[in-house]
């Protein structure tokens, strides 16, 4: 290898093409990608407001400083964008891919989670939101147990950080997609 080549030199590393497709996309498009990820207008803005990104890491840091600034209400409209664990949005792919944990759910696990979330709900007064890639039914259904006896505020902060891992989640298809959508 060359001394030349960015892996010896250290050299930032080209934007991926679909994060080349993201930072050129005109900003209508780029914001309608960002709302389908995240609800929040808030963090949407900023985020497309620190367009172009060279890397997958620089749009991460972003996301994060932006999910670091929401107030109270703009994690509202976040988490509003959430169907319950359990309940995926009908024909959302997304939804659907994320919540694959409890596809597989016995009938009295599913009906377990239906009486947590409406707990939760009545609680708090939002789903509850957990990163659920990767995690099966019975992990997602400990967690809600676990963080039902939260207070709001220790459940917001909880909130945020689960908002952030969904949106890293998620924008890392942006950024790696194939084809023509931002």
């Amino acid at each position: 290898m060359s001394s030349s080549s960015p892996r010896s030199t250290g050299d930032t590393p080209e934007p991926t093409p679909g994060l080349t497709r993201f930072n050129t996309a005109d900003d209508t498009t780029a914001r309608a990608a960002l709302h389908e990820l995240c609800a929040s207008r808030a963090w949407g803005s900023k985020v497309l407001a620190q367009r172009p990104y060279a890397t997958t890491d620089a749009l991460f840091a972003a996301s994060d400083a932006a999910m670091a600034e929401l107030t109270a209400e703009d994690l509202a409209e976040a988490m509003a964008g959430h169907p319950p664990i359990g309940r995926p949005k009908p024909g959302d792919p997304t939804s659907h891919r994320e919540q694959s944990g409890m596809s597989g759910a016995s009938e009295a696990l599913k009906a377990e989670m239906l009486e947590l979330n409406l707990a939760y709900q009545e609680k708090f007064g939002h789903v509850f939101l957990i990163c659920a890639s990767g995690r099966t039914g019975e992990q997602m259904r400990d967690a809600v147990r676990n963080r039902i006896d939260n207070t709001p505020e220790q459940e917001r902060e909880i909130v945020r950080g689960e908002l952030g891992k969904i949106n890293r989640i998620r924008l890392t298809r942006i950024a790696h997609a194939e084809g023509d959508a931002p």
